[in-house]
């Protein structure tokens, strides 16, 4: 007797990044962006606050849509134990490539899948480092690439990679937001069938 198929995918997301790469694994799911509040707790750090998000994403799209196995990611930037999100102005992206220029930066990605209850999380690390970088440079960038939705304030999948000096990561799909394969061997454990 054959398996029975799993159950739907949800991406508990609106990140057009995040849609894309879950593409890759070719792999039918539908995508709905939760409304959650992304606020830090005082003192949070960015990894604990990247896990917490991506439970809360997860257990939001359950609750739209109960019988899928719902994907849940967030990413957080940690410079200097400085928490970076989002910039959503020239204004911020600017203050953040230049706190962030020289330095190496910790970019923290976690996903969680729910189904029912199931749960489980995992998170990766990446190490940026960003080359010292001037005004100049940081208006070059933003001008021909302004990443006002990204954290960190560049898509290393494009032009943003000209602003490192180096990359260290398990898994260069988490840069980008969603981490695939970590996924990966979490979706088969869920049941879904992937090469």
């Amino acid at each position: 007797m054959p398996a029975s198929p799993p159950a739907p995918l949800l991406l508990a997301s609106g990140s057009r990044y995040r849609a894309e790469l879950l593409r890759r694994l070719q792999l039918p799911f539908t995508a709905t962006d939760v409304d959650i509040d992304e606020t830090a707790a005082p003192g949070e750090a960015a990894s604990p606050l990247a896990l917490r998000l991506a439970e809360a994403k997860s257990a939001a799209g359950a609750r739209q849509h109960p019988s899928a196995v719902v994907i849940g990611s967030d990413q957080t930037v940690d410079c200097d134990g400085v928490v970076l999100g989002k910039p959503g102005t020239l204004a911020r992206a600017r203050a953040q490539l230049l706190r962030m220029s020289g330095r190496a930066v910790r970019f923290h990605t976690a996903v969680c899948l729910r189904h029912g209850q199931r749960v489980a999380v995992f998170a990766d690390t990446t190490i940026a480092t960003l080359r010292p970088l001037d005004a100049a440079d940081i208006d070059r960038y933003l001008a021909r690439e302004p990443a006002l939705d990204c954290a960190g304030s560049f898509r290393c999948e494009a032009l943003g990679i000209t602003l490192f000096e180096s990359l260290e990561s398990r898994d260069p799909t988490a840069l980008i937001g969603l981490p695939l394969i970590g996924l990966s061997s979490l979706l088969r454990q869920f049941g879904y069938q992937l090469p």
